[in-house]
């Protein structure tokens, strides 16, 4: 997994790829988390995001939470089969994304 973060004044955009997995969570977390300080628009580039396992999924709901407090958090580029998961585990529910 690989993230490039884009800060620009209180909007961030973060480009991830690979896949967020028990192994790349805890990463994918500290590679976003520690940097929202001013942050209110986060937005989360999943182009090349192919998988998505229960580890991350309670990444995004623990960057969901912060970000709820400061402003929002988006999810654009989202694959068929990421969103599968999002709708099978109710994610849809909560995240904002779109395809």
């Amino acid at each position: 997994m690989n993230l490039k973060r884009k800060t620009d004044g209180t909007a961030m955009t973060v480009t991830v790829t690979g896949r967020i997995d028990t192994a790349t969570a805890p990463e994918f977390e500290q590679g976003v988390k520690p940097y929202l300080g001013n942050i209110t628009d986060l937005t989360l580039d999943f182009k090349e995001v192919n998988y998505v396992s229960s580890a991350g999924l309670r990444a995004l709901l623990s960057l969901h939470k912060v970000m709820m407090k400061q402003g929002g958090m988006k999810l654009v580029n989202v694959n068929e089969e990421v969103c599968d998961v999002f709708e099978v585990t109710g994610f849809d529910e909560i995240l904002t994304y779109n395809e």
